[in-house]
């Protein structure tokens, strides 16, 4: 008797603690869970040391998850599917039920977020933590449950589309470095292999293909000292040798560098920070709260900054295995100056375009579509990685800064930063120009 008197208790408790739509959603509907659901995976990304590439792919499925689980509570956005490559219809929510969308958004967002990255210990506390407040916002057990179901198995959708991308079969292929003297070859101080030399076949979301925005031809190798090669070699070695206290607080706060290798002696250590990717991902929830944007308007902006990451790199890697341009380090260090070191560490892909360059346009051109220009906006989403705080007039301009930072930190030459600004900003309009994600 005493066992059902307990049960009849919690019955009577949680059904006291349920609430209508329109007041449970007062709570529910605050744009904070998601931007703390993409900033946790963003933390879990550092700690996994994905590559900038592999983490826009992360980010790319799980805002189209978090978008398609949440917008059936709103009439005024329609689905991506038919809009991105390959992408077909979604699971729907049952008619006539009850379902608190934004609590299915954050467990489509996490149940991606779980299968892509690898150290998922660290959701545990997060994940207890967040579904707690929609319990006590008072969303009843039933909508609860049925939610959360939702949520998985739109996730589940996005996962099964993920897999053809072709990412895992270019999982373990290698690169053959070029023994010609004019091409790309591993840097100090790792000296690792090229960094996702197959990128450009993974599929695109949607742009046409990994060659549709090419930039212009680029500058051919030269050793002769009048050349325009032999120019842009000079200018980064120039520029290294004499950089302001502005301009190196301008390169590192660009650095971006998801693992750092830092050489004492015989000592080696790393140091884990974002991606390019992550940044602009940290800025657009810096938009998002400086503008009041409900969960809605929030989740559109992740999600076409997050395709606009994951075509960009597609392009730029596209281009940088096609011309195989070597770093300036390199060139320095054999025919300038062996002593040389660039004011940043050298990444380990080839140089032409930036990637910097090209995936910050594209951003910027997304924010710009989402939030107009000229919104100005202050960026400290790097100060806890020691990179400070810099205040920009607009997306478009912090996205000029991160691609001129490049050569400040002796990394690329001007024109793989220009060549790659105007690709991603040609990538970024069409981008922005081609999801309708409002009816």
């Amino acid at each position: 008797m005493k066992k059902y008197v307990i049960l009849l208790a919690v019955v009577f408790l949680s059904a006291c603690n349920s609430k209508t739509a329109k007041e449970y959603s007062k709570v529910t509907d605050n744009p904070e869970f998601i931007h703390d659901a993409y900033e946790k995976l963003t933390d879990v990304i550092i700690h996994d040391i994905f590559s900038p590439p592999v983490s826009s792919r992360i980010y790319a499925y799980a805002t189209i998850a978090g978008y398609e689980a949440l917008i059936p509570g709103n009439s005024n956005y329609q689905t991506m599917a038919g809009q991105l490559n390959g992408l077909e219809g979604f699971p729907k929510p049952e008619a006539g039920k009850e379902y608190c969308h934004s609590l299915a958004s954050v467990k489509a967002i996490m149940t991606i977020a779980r299968t892509l990255t690898f150290t998922v210990t660290k959701y545990d506390d997060f994940e207890k933590q967040t579904y707690q407040q929609f319990k006590d916002a008072g969303v009843p057990s039933d909508v609860y449950d049925r939610s959360m179901e939702f949520g998985e198995a739109v996730a589940k959708h996005v996962l099964a589309y993920s897999k053809k991308d072709n990412y895992l079969q270019t999982r373990g292929l290698r690169y053959s470095v070029k023994s010609s003297g004019d091409k790309w070859v591993p840097t100090p101080p790792q000296y690792a292999d090229a960094m996702e030399p197959y990128w450009p076949t993974i599929r695109t979301l949607a742009i046409d293909s990994a060659g549709q925005f090419q930039p212009a031809p680029v500058i051919p190798f030269s050793k002769d000292p009048n050349s325009a090669f032999r120019k842009e070699v000079k200018a980064v070695y120039e520029t290294v040798n004499n950089l302001t206290q502005e301009q190196k607080d301008i390169a590192w706060f660009w650095d971006d560098n998801a693992f750092v290798m830092n050489v004492q002696g015989h000592v080696m250590f790393a140091n884990k920070k974002m991606t390019p990717g992550g940044h602009w991902m940290a800025i657009t929830r810096t938009a998002c709260q400086q503008t009041n944007k409900n969960i809605y308007e929030a989740q559109d902006a992740y999600l076409r900054v997050a395709i606009s990451l994951f075509d960009g790199f597609i392009a730029c890697w596209h281009e940088k295995y096609r011309t195989e341009k070597i770093r300036p380090e390199t060139v320095i260090n054999a025919d300038v100056d062996p002593k040389w070191m660039p004011f940043l560490q050298t990444p380990p892909f080839p140089e032409y375009t930036s990637g910097h360059s090209t995936i910050s346009a594209a951003s910027a051109e997304a924010l710009t579509a989402c939030f107009g220009d000229n919104v100005a906006f202050t960026d400290s989403t790097e100060f806890k990685y020691d990179h400070g705080v810099r205040k920009f007039a607009s997306f478009r301009k912090a996205a000029e800064e991160s691609s001129i930072s490049r050569v400040y930190g002796g990394i690329h030459y001007q024109s793989g930063c220009d060549e790659g600004n105007k690709a991603g900003t040609k990538l970024g309009q069409f981008i922005a120009a081609k999801l309708k994600t409002k009816k």
